[in-house]
């Protein structure tokens, strides 16, 4: 499903400029995807429009106080893991994931498939995840943001 979203990321830079779903679905089987991927994701989508459709506002007048307490399920918990709980927080922390954002993503990671059946969302996932709610919204993220969802941590040389 990832993989499929990440074709969507690159080859409709706008949000608005994706075609309908099932133009989108022929488009992305004619570039060799799976079909059972293909409905994944497209699910997956459709989701992510229903959730900005009922989104209220992302003005940052109408976000709760900063001093607000955000706090997650057990279910949400177990789903998540601690690696995409703290990349959460990171975001957050360094005012780049308003609460309105902040809560599209958990309900898009909710709806993800965790690595194995039982496990929690990997953290690349996640970054996926949050790339697409910023696409959808229209929302481009600070270079250095961007650049944490875009980079392999995995090669990062500890200093």
């Amino acid at each position: 499903m990832f993989d499929v979203l990440v074709f969507v990321y690159e080859n409709y830079w706008r949000g608005d400029a994706v075609p309908e779903l099932h133009q989108l679905e022929r488009k992305l089987s004619a570039h060799g995807f799976e079909a059972d991927e293909i409905h994944e994701a497209l699910a997956w989508l459709d989701g992510l429009n229903i959730a900005a459709e009922h989104t209220p506002t992302l003005d940052p007048a109408a976000w709760p106080a900063s001093d607000s307490l955000r706090v997650f399920s057990v279910a949400e918990q177990g789903h998540l893991g601690a690696d995409c709980l703290g990349f959460i927080a990171f975001l957050e922390s360094a005012g780049v994931l308003p609460p309105a954002l902040r809560e599209i993503v958990i309900d898009r990671a909710m709806a993800a498939p965790g690595a194995a059946p039982g496990e929690p969302v990997p953290l690349d996932a996640l970054k996926i995840i949050v790339l697409m709610v910023y696409w959808r919204f229209g929302q481009e993220p600070d270079a250095l943001i961007l650049d944490e969802l875009c980079d392999d941590a995995s090669d990062r040389v500890a200093h």
